[in-house]
């Protein structure tokens, strides 16, 4: 029996966002994937060894990953994504990240796809270079992509549905902003979802909006916005702003678009907000001092509407 191809991938950044594509698109290709742990002290303690220190948290996470995987597979996947188009960028380390991960471990075998719409280069002919690195027959590659990308728009709709369905209610509902390898990475957010829990806040995630429309409605807040990730969140703010009661910022320090992107919608929203920036020193106490003052705030408008 032929032995299965490894594909190594961090549980980190975009694995938040296209991790069932990934999935089926390796597995349907018979390969077999390594998933690196959930984040933790260890994990974030390899990224700090390998980053510098104006690197944000999150990348720096993304590195503990990648040196986690080391040895453990064949592969390890690192997509480059430069942009979507002209006015469609996305922040400058995942178009960087594939030489930064290359660079740091340059004897690792890495599976990268290149997404560069302003040359051309596309999401599936990237992942038919990619497949045929592991596939050699074409057919079953392109047959794969197409199989997983359909289950992973599935996914994107199921998650915009269920989230609909759960507003229909008369708890306080706050709107977190936030990339989704912040928000569900238990180790930089889950102290913030179990507080909100334990307070019977209803929680509204950015990310869950379906893309498309969420971009429809970010024009509305910035029409000049050119971060794709950014707008697919941003126009949540506008879509949701009937529901919500609250909106909570959450980012890692530094990250530069985030720090322009949720100012300017500070400044522009009428409803109470909180801004939380996590470091390598973030307090879990601290955190829960600043939520605990937030939602005490929420619960008075709530009472005296």
């Amino acid at each position: 029996m032929k032995k299965k191809i490894k594909i190594g991938i961090p549980r980190s950044f975009l694995y938040y966002r296209y991790y069932i594509l990934w999935k089926n698109f390796f597995e349907k290709l018979n390969c077999h994937i390594i998933l690196s742990p959930e984040t933790n002290k260890e994990i974030l303690d390899l990224g700090n060894t390998y980053s510098i220190d104006e690197s944000c948290l999150s990348s720096k996470i993304y590195l503990g990953h990648i040196s986690y995987l080391i040895d453990k597979c064949d592969y390890i996947l690192v997509p480059r994504i430069s942009n979507y188009g002209i006015k469609e960028r996305v922040c400058t380390k995942f178009n960087a990240m594939y030489d930064i991960v290359h660079n740091i471990f340059p004897d690792t075998q890495i599976l990268t796809y290149n997404i560069e719409y302003t040359k051309l280069k596309f999401e599936l002919t990237g992942f038919i270079k990619m497949g045929l690195k592991v596939n050699k027959n074409i057919i079953k590659v392109i047959i794969s992509y197409i199989i997983a990308k359909h289950k992973q728009n599935n996914q994107y709709k199921i998650e915009h549905i269920t989230q609909t369905r759960k507003l229909n209610n008369n708890k306080i509902k706050v709107l977190i902003v936030s990339h989704p390898y912040n928000i569900y990475d238990k180790y930089l957010s889950n102290s913030i979802i179990e507080y909100l829990t334990k307070e019977d806040i209803q929680i509204i995630y950015s990310d869950k909006l379906l893309k498309k429309i969420s971009k429809e409605y970010s024009t509305i807040l910035s029409p000049t916005l050119y971060w794709t990730y950014s707008k697919e969140l941003i126009g949540s703010i506008e879509y949701y702003k009937e529901i919500y009661d609250g909106i909570i910022f959450l980012t890692t320090f530094p990250c530069g678009v985030d720090s322009l992107v949720n100012e300017l919608m500070i400044r522009k929203i009428t409803k109470p907000s909180l801004n939380i920036i996590l470091d390598n020193q973030t307090s879990e106490i601290g955190i829960e001092t600043r939520l605990e003052s937030f939602i005490d705030i929420l619960k008075e408008r709530k009472q005296n509407e």
